[in-house]
């Protein structure tokens, strides 16, 4: 078994093995105070596929309702189909009936991290560290739209340019796209 297809997760207080064949999406929420450097607060919403760790959909809100995090997550459905598992920590974004809800509807199990367990959701933790570090710490947004759109661009660079090392060197993009499941012949 080679390194893509070798990951774990600890989902439901079980160790699960990660492939395509049961997929895993995560998302986190960053409330990043003063945006960098600026006047202004806002929160920062990813939906990640775990094998892959490619950005399947994100929304910046400057509040902390759950409506965003409900688009951010009805659009990765949409784009990318749904998994078996819907991972998050424990936010009263994730826990809204408007959140779950969603989930439900579609027939998505839902894990939620157990308290101060950051581990449980590490892919997102380092994809928030990625961002903050090569992105938003380096750059002073005039607004939320200017925000909005670049670090847009930086999570386009993030899925499709930046090798990353838990990958063998790959990028999210090269990993998700390599391994999707193939259709059969009729």
């Amino acid at each position: 078994m080679d390194r893509f297809h070798g990951r774990r997760a600890a989902i439901f207080g079980k160790d699960i093995h990660l492939d395509r064949m049961h997929p895993l999406f995560a998302l986190g929420l960053e409330w990043s105070g003063r945006f960098g450097i600026t006047s202004f607060d806002a929160s920062h919403a990813c939906v990640v596929d775990w094998f892959s760790r490619k950005v399947l959909s994100h929304r910046i809100s400057i509040t902390l309702e759950a409506d965003f995090c409900v688009e951010a997550l009805e659009e990765a459905l949409a784009r990318y189909g749904k998994p078996e598992i819907f991972n998050t920590d424990q936010g009263s974004q994730f826990t809204s009936q408007a959140f779950t809800g969603v989930l439900r509807r579609e027939g998505i199990a839902i894990s939620m991290d157990g308290r101060g367990a950051w581990r449980d959701n590490v892919v997102v933790e380092r994809l928030w560290r990625s961002v903050k570090y090569e992105e938003v710490y380096l750059h002073a947004y005039a607004s939320v739209s200017e925000s909005r759109s670049s670090i847009g661009r930086y999570l386009g660079f993030y899925n499709a340019r930046r090798p990353h090392s838990s990958l063998g060197g790959r990028t999210p993009d090269q990993t998700y796209f390599d391994n999707l499941p193939q259709a059969v012949a009729a």
